[in-house]
């Protein structure tokens, strides 16, 4: 379903169209008017035109929301790098995805031939003509956890896909007033948190840093929806009074990672409401969420957007059971799919079923309802145990509910007679191994009990706040 069927073929509707032509974003305190933001841009698409690919320091700034639209005007891939990449990295990035051009404060580890400018806001032009809905709208890299980062291809159509899907699924129009702080690099903030506003008219409030206060002084102005990591709610649970200024809101949106059940329990007893999940990935972007007006379930993380489809199959390709329990592969197929890894046509044959299915790596349950709970990583979160698969997440859900763990990380680790053993590595003051592992069996089967369970000072986890378990051991 298209938010705007008078302009089919445009990602961001004129202001006839979504009936906010001055709706604007406001980045870390700076506004900027609809506009204004997109005749910056236009300004931005004229010294980029023709380009093969552009990249865009993604810092959470003004500058990089007139980059991006401004690379989508000219039609031009756009290539978000982390502000905080290091040299290694960044080389990576720029030779892998053939960028010609870096917008942006320029690092000195650049190459001297790569030409670089630095937006001016002031600057205006009229945009070109709307580029093909099937040109490559972005190339955005995976997390590297398998080898070096691959580019994703994510063509236009499947941005527009996207958001249209999300829109219907909450309820999100012009009236609304999102609010994030997330980094501007990934689908979650980029995708989501920036074109997502633009493309349904709605208004922007990106706090620069999702720090619980700045979520609280947005609530003031009048936000009606606020994204967030796990950290993020975890780190509003704990400071009441923002929690408290929450209970204005219209919708509170979690993903990147599983939120944990007491993070839910925790906000919804301060702000009226949990927040509820959706689930995607670089690949697909998002292709499951809850919906707006549902009961929020810790853990569940809803059905397929409109365009998406959704299958879990054992290990033998057949589809398990619909009764929230049996685990299997989650595979997706649908308009949000991208379009393959860039120069990696081995690898991108090799993501897909022999019939058209995306093999997202990820482990899944899903009832009678079509209702999907993600257990986690095939690669690291389904663990084969005696016979038993066990996924990880049902564990860590357990862990999290006993008293003094504040965090906990469950991997599988070698083992002669089990193939497997459950091993738990918790953050947590005087906790009792023995306790804790009686804990497990008596809520949950004997067999997904942890065989250890070892007490850390913090878990590793990445820039998004995702738990690195291949750092554990």
């Amino acid at each position: 379903m298209a938010l705007f069927p008078d302009s089919p073929g445009s990602l961001f509707p004129d202001s006839d169209v979504s009936g906010h032509g001055s709706a604007a974003i406001t980045i870390a305190g700076d506004p900027i008017g609809r506009s204004d933001l997109f005749g910056a841009a236009a300004a931005v698409a004229a010294r980029i035109a023709g380009a093969p690919a552009a990249a865009v320091l993604a810092t959470p700034t003004l500058s990089t929301a007139i980059a991006i639209v401004g690379c989508l005007q000219a039609g031009v891939p756009a290539v978000p790098i982390p502000p905080d990449s290091g040299p290694r990295e960044r080389a990576h990035l720029l030779t892998d995805s053939g960028a010609a051009i870096w917008i942006g404060d320029r690092p000195d580890d650049l190459p001297a031939t790569l030409p670089s400018f630095v937006v001016d806001p002031a600057q205006r032009a009229t945009a070109p003509a709307e580029p093909d809905s099937d040109s490559t709208a972005m190339i955005m890299y995976t997390s590297g956890t398998t080898g070096s980062p691959k580019g994703a291809l994510i063509p236009r159509r499947a941005l527009a896909a996207q958001l249209d899907g999300l829109a219907e699924a909450w309820q999100w129009g012009p009236d609304d007033v999102l609010v994030q702080g997330l980094p501007l690099f990934h689908v979650h903030g980029l995708v989501l948190g920036l074109l997502g506003p633009l493309r349904v008219g709605s208004r922007l409030i990106h706090t620069g840093k999702p720090r619980p206060e700045l979520y609280a002084a947005a609530a003031e102005r009048g936000g009606t929806m606020f994204f967030g990591v796990p950290t993020v709610w975890s780190r509003i649970a704990a400071a009441p009074g923002a929690a408290r200024a929450l209970s204005s809101a219209r919708l509170l949106i979690s993903g990147s990672a599983g939120l944990p059940s007491t993070v839910f329990r925790d906000v919804k007893a301060l702000a009226g409401q949990g927040p509820i999940e959706r689930y995607g990935m670089t690949e697909t972007l998002i292709t499951l969420a809850a919906r707006a007006g549902g009961e929020g379930r810790p853990g569940w993380v809803g059905s397929p957007i409109t365009g998406v489809e959704a299958r879990i199959v054992d290990d033998h390709g057949r589809p398990v059971p619909t009764d929230g329990e049996a685990i299997g592969d989650l595979q997706i197929r649908g308009t949000t799919v991208f379009d393959g890894y860039l120069g990696r046509p081995e690898a991108t044959a090799e993501s897909f079923t022999a019939d058209g299915w995306f093999r997202t790596g990820d482990v899944a349950a899903v009832d009678d309802h079509d209702q999907h709970r993600i257990v986690g990583r095939a690669a690291q979160d389904l663990i084969k145990s005696g016979g038993y698969r066990v996924g990880a997440g049902e564990i860590e859900a357990v862990l999290l509910d006993y008293p003094g763990i504040e965090e906990a990380a469950v991997v599988g680790e070698p083992d002669q007679d089990l193939g497997q053993r459950i091993v738990a590595y918790v953050v947590g003051d005087r906790v009792d191994e023995r306790a804790v592992i009686d804990w497990v069996a008596g809520q949950l089967s004997v067999h997904k009990r942890p065989r250890a369970i070892r007490t850390v000072g913090s878990l590793p986890r990445n820039a998004m706040g995702k738990i690195q378990k291949s750092l554990l051991g």
